[in-house]
């Protein structure tokens, strides 16, 4: 197990029974499997819900339960733990390349380029982003934090480049739910129940915060938030004028292919 950074609360990698426990200074916290079940099972009513009550495409509401299930891993990539660190950036290489093909079909890239880039854009997540990961971060840190799952679907809505904006909102919306699915478990985790009435632990409120303790995360996690919001504003703006430009088009088609020429020139 790596030390712990001087300043900085890891988690302590207990044996009890054969089986590996992490907790957070002297409390337990959930583990990897807490957060997938409880994600997944958010997930999946979530797309279920939609789909009945909300009438959205069966498909867009698969991706949407998957996408919310998966999110419940991403406040752990900060972790020292192997399993979420791992699967976390594995799934997040091998999805984000997909959810831009369509944004590269729009920019007209030709096929042989959309692989290169999506391969580029693998690699750079796979290996760059778990560098960086476990150079550069601090468990429990602005990854858990609200500013963060606001990030998580920010990119995911700037990703996902479907032509209906409701759909880029129900996906974004999913990856933000299971984020935040994560958080609400810690927290839960971090109230135990006593002889006397409930215990807050140590852990309580390092979940679901709107700063760290560290102002230069703060500063780039807000900055972050900003600079995505503004491009998510513009590219819905772009979005929906390409929108009303191509529902125009249609109909003045239609209107062209139903106009009889009159007098001599009808055929």
């Amino acid at each position: 197990m790596p030390m712990a950074r001087a300043g900085c609360r890891a988690p302590a990698d207990r044996h009890a029974g054969g089986r590996t426990r992490w907790v957070w200074g002297n409390s337990r916290v959930p583990g990897f499997r807490a957060h997938i079940t409880g994600s997944t099972i958010v997930g999946a009513g979530y797309a279920a819900a939609t789909w009945a009550i909300g009438d959205m495409p069966p498909m867009t509401c698969a991706l949407a339960g998957s996408l919310c299930a998966v999110s419940g891993m991403l406040p752990d990539l900060d972790s020292e733990q192997g399993v979420p660190l791992k699967e976390s950036v594995a799934f997040a290489a091998a999805v984000v390349p997909l959810l831009l093909i369509h944004r590269f079909q729009q920019m007209g890239l030709p096929t042989e380029a959309i692989i290169l880039v999506g391969a580029a854009i693998y690699l750079a997540i796979r290996f760059g982003m778990t560098w960086l990961l476990q150079n550069h971060s601090v468990h429990r840190g602005m990854f858990h934090s609200l500013p963060a799952a606001l990030i998580a679907g920010q990119v995911a809505y700037l990703a996902f480049g479907a032509e209906v904006p409701l759909k880029r909102y129900f996906i974004a919306s999913a990856v933000v739910l299971g984020f935040l699915t994560h958080l609400v478990l810690d927290e839960i985790w971090a109230v135990k129940m006593g002889w006397f009435g409930p215990k807050v632990k140590k852990s309580f409120g390092t979940a679901l915060k709107f700063y760290g303790p560290e102002a230069w995360s703060n500063l780039l996690s807000y900055v972050l938030v900003v600079v995505l919001g503004v491009l998510a504003a513009g590219d819905a703006s772009w979005n929906e004028r390409a929108q009303i430009m191509r529902q125009q088009m249609e109909q003045a088609t239609r209107t062209y292919q139903n106009y009889q020429v009159p007098g001599p020139y009808r055929r």
